[in-house]
């Protein structure tokens, strides 16, 4: 069951993340998907539909999310949060690799991020690739 989520709420998270997937920073725009809200702390298990629980999410990165709030670092092989959107930095957590196809994980907590998301797989480095030839690709957040 979906949560009902206020307009204005939707248009303060949209804002908030700039039209962007709050973890592998796909912007929306370049997409044919529109993309979703996502609870961070899934209701199932409690958490409520307020701004410092939901994000934007592409709707991959949402659905390989699911419920999970951990994952495994493939370095270390031990269970770690997922990045959070809100309580973490996303430049502490991830950096693009040179021709910024990548995410490289810079902590257990962005590596797990990657790995439970998928967020480096083959078609999405593809299509970056293509981004980056237009100059749309890695998105400015400064």
């Amino acid at each position: 069951m979906s949560a009902y989520i206020p307009v204005e709420l939707q248009r303060q998270v949209r804002t908030h993340f700039r039209h962007c997937c709050a973890y592998c920073r796909t912007a929306e725009a370049l997409t044919v998907v529109i993309f979703e809200f996502e609870h961070i702390i899934p209701r199932s298990v409690g958490g409520d539909t307020i701004f410092e629980n939901l994000c934007l999410s592409c709707p991959t990165c949402n659905r390989y999310k699911a419920t999970l709030q951990t994952g495994l670092d493939p370095t270390t092989q031990q269970t770690v949060p997922l990045f959070h959107p809100h309580r973490q930095v996303w430049e502490k957590h991830f950096t693009w690799s040179k021709d910024a196809t990548e995410l490289i994980g810079l902590t257990p907590v962005g590596r797990a991020t990657i790995t439970t998301l998928k967020m480096n797989r083959p078609q999405l480095i593809r299509v970056r690739r293509m981004w980056v030839k237009l100059g749309e690709h890695p998105p400015k957040f400064e």
